[in-house]
């Protein structure tokens, strides 16, 4: 089954910039860059799906497997179209005003898909990128089914919250996946129906219906509603590196969490597109010695 459609937006959509959080690293197999192109597997109400996007003033879309039709019909709202940032005033910052000019096709992507979304973030916790992508690499190859369609060889499609519930203790420990990331992976799987009607909600209603579930808190929430929900404001407070990050971009100088939310304070209810604009203005701080072979304690 294959369908196809155009979305034209009003302003131009930057796809890579856009799309940048949906995807899992480089080396996602759920989700693959290809020059201009987009490459993305999901799971809907009605089976699988591979979408292909392509940038242009318009976004050429197209959509293969049992769930294409509802894969296309959800590209609007994937790309942005009811992401308004028209409330937010940062003339009186110089980076932001600066990135807000020369990125107006800088939108908020909204997956519309919780669990998928949550999966990844609860992989994520308390290591470092490195090891969390290579987790879900492999669990999302190795469980997942092959995507629709004319898809890039070695594309999948997220495993169903059944499969993710039947994974061997063996393949989490051999993904690299410890025992309280896994059990909060299985638990959610197991409460994945309930929890995928979070999507329908506004994300505050989405965030504490998640952390309901054991091993779910403040940081994996906000991170999934950021990608499910395209939530403009919740903060992933806990991060080990975003705080120290968001100081030295905004007042030059490192802060903790508190400090974070304190600086990002006038923004409040658009403070998660802040810290967008903020990562998407190339901006880096200050190295300081060499790096640190530490794990990434990041909260749940």
């Amino acid at each position: 089954m294959q369908f196809e459609s155009t979305y034209a937006p009003r302003v131009p959509v930057n796809l890579r910039a856009t799309l940048g959080p949906v995807g899992r690293g480089p080396f996602d197999p759920t989700f693959r860059w290809d020059g201009p192109c987009a490459w993305l597997t999901l799971r809907t109400a009605a089976g699988a799906a591979t979408l292909h996007l392509r940038q242009g003033a318009s976004i050429a879309a197209r959509a293969w497997g049992p769930g294409a039709e509802l894969a296309i019909a959800g590209v609007p709202a994937l790309l942005g179209a009811d992401d308004d940032w028209a409330g937010l005033d940062v003339s009186g910052h110089p980076l932001l005003h600066e990135t807000r000019r020369r990125m107006p096709g800088l939108k908020l992507a909204r997956t519309g898909r919780l669990f998928a979304a949550l999966v990844p973030a609860i992989i994520e916790q308390k290591v470092t990128s490195v090891e969390a992508l290579r987790s879900w690499r492999r669990l999302a190859t190795k469980f997942g089914e092959p995507a629709p369609g004319p898809a890039p060889d070695g594309m999948r499609v997220i495993p169903s919250a059944d499969a993710w519930r039947r994974i061997p203790s063996w393949e989490w420990h051999t993904a690299g996946v410890g025992p309280n990331r896994a059990e909060a992976v299985v638990r959610a799987a197991s409460v994945a129906s309930s929890l995928e009607r979070g999507a329908a909600m506004n994300a505050t209603e989405a965030a504490q219906r998640m952390r309901t579930v054991p091993g779910i808190g403040v940081w994996t929430a906000a991170e999934t509603v950021q990608r499910s929900h395209g939530d403009p404001d919740h903060v992933s407070v806990g991060d080990y590196h975003l705080a120290a990050f968001v100081g030295w971009a905004l007042v030059g100088a490192p802060v903790d969490d508190d400090g974070m939310l304190e600086l990002l304070a006038p923004w409040e209810g658009q403070r998660q597109r802040v810290v967008r604009l903020l990562v998407a203005s190339g901006f880096r701080k200050p190295s300081f010695g060499p790096r640190m072979t530490i794990q990434d304690h990041r909260g749940h």
